[in-house]
């Protein structure tokens, strides 16, 4: 079960539902606010929408003892009991992981905070793009000049993803040890996980990467470069033989292979300006179709830059549709493909709200 709202933990219980697990949804009596996100998805949130299928939902006041008991019936026979209330709040509820262990050690509690149960920012509030700047994921992302905010809630995403990974393993823990687990997830933490490559340039190079656009800070030529038609095309060049198939068999260029000062990555990141303008002076000449076969048939990786529409027709794109109380709406596919169904129907505020009082209630 899951008390929750906003998009970390609601999408740690939804990968949960996704593999077939029953997720109880208790939301307070107004509903999660993510419900009132926008209208996107033909009628609902289009946040809501995407981290909330195959739930139930059931809509509790936890300060009228009839709703406690439905809450109390809902934890004495959970397996998992996520949770994202500001810090604190569960345990004044009575919901705090020490004390629902002491009874059931089997339970396995994961809290989801802004920065973590303790430390000075323990309290504070804590939302993506608050996140996003204070893990320094802003300074390394995006073109030189003012940063910007990553256009995704990639501290959320990554949350609830490592969330839902976490408590499989503790799952997986609990069937040979038979013990519980309390575990502790927080945006921040996570944002600076993903910033270790970052911050061990920093730590140990006294150079973190700076912001470099469309471009890698340690390989090169691995960014976009303009074709003749406008369109910017993406490559990346893993290997010093990769460069030298770009240089003959793309550029048309056996000299470039051959030039000393750009044998080796090293030696083509020191050149970037060189390397690059090799790269982007042939690029500008070629049209956009002459550019892929070319590159399809050398085997050099490389992608285009589409928008939102270009990925919505994306023929790569797999869809999936979820039903819910306005209609349906088609989202994308889970990013991992399985043998089983993905999660259902998207609820209704308190749509299981009388079948779970029934169940789970105390008389």
């Amino acid at each position: 079960m899951s008390l929750e709202q906003a998009v970390a933990a609601p999408l740690a219980s939804y990968r949960l539902a996704e593999a077939g697990a029953r997720v109880i949804k208790v939301e307070r009596p107004e509903g999660d606010f993510a419900r009132g996100y926008d209208r996107a998805a033909n009628g609902i949130s289009s946040y809501f929408a995407w981290a909330n299928g195959g739930k139930e939902s059931v809509a509790l006041d936890l300060r009228h003892e009839p709703d406690r008991a439905v809450m109390a019936g809902l934890l004495d026979r959970a397996d998992v009991f996520i949770q994202n209330l500001a810090v604190g709040a569960s345990d004044r509820l009575g919901y705090g992981a020490a004390t629902l262990r002491a009874t059931r050690p089997e339970l396995i509690v994961c809290d989801l905070s802004g920065y973590g149960p303790d430390g000075p920012y323990a309290e504070l509030k804590a939302y993506d793009l608050l996140v996003q700047a204070e893990s320094g994921l802003l300074s390394v992302s995006g073109a030189p000049g003012p940063p910007g905010r990553i256009g995704v809630s990639v501290a959320d995403i990554g949350t609830g993803t490592t969330a839902a990974l976490t408590i499989t393993q503790a799952l997986f823990r609990r069937q040979r040890t038979g013990e519980g687990a309390h575990l502790e997830a927080s945006l921040f933490a996570t944002m600076a996980d993903w910033m270790t490559v970052p911050l061990l340039h920093h730590d140990y190079l006294d150079r973190a990467p700076a912001r470099v656009g469309l471009a890698h800070p340690s390989i090169a030529p691995y960014g976009g470069f303009a074709s003749a038609d406008g369109d910017v095309v993406l490559i990346s060049i893993q290997s010093d033989r990769e460069w030298g198939v770009l240089c003959r068999e793309v550029l048309g260029r056996d000299d470039l292979a051959a030039e000393p000062d750009l044998a080796t990555n090293g030696d083509r990141v020191t050149n970037r300006d060189r390397t690059d303008g090799a790269v982007g002076e042939v690029f500008a000449t070629l049209g956009t179709a002459e550019l892929r076969r070319r590159l399809v048939e050398a085997r050099i990786a490389f992608g285009m830059v589409n928008d939102t529409a270009g990925l919505s027709g994306h023929p790569q794109l797999r869809r999936v549709a979820a039903e819910h109380e306005l209609g349906s709406v088609r989202l994308p596919a889970p990013p991992v493909r399985t043998d089983w169904a993905a999660a259902g129907r998207i609820p209704a505020l308190d749509e299981h709200g009388e079948a779970i009082r029934a169940e789970f209630g105390r008389g």
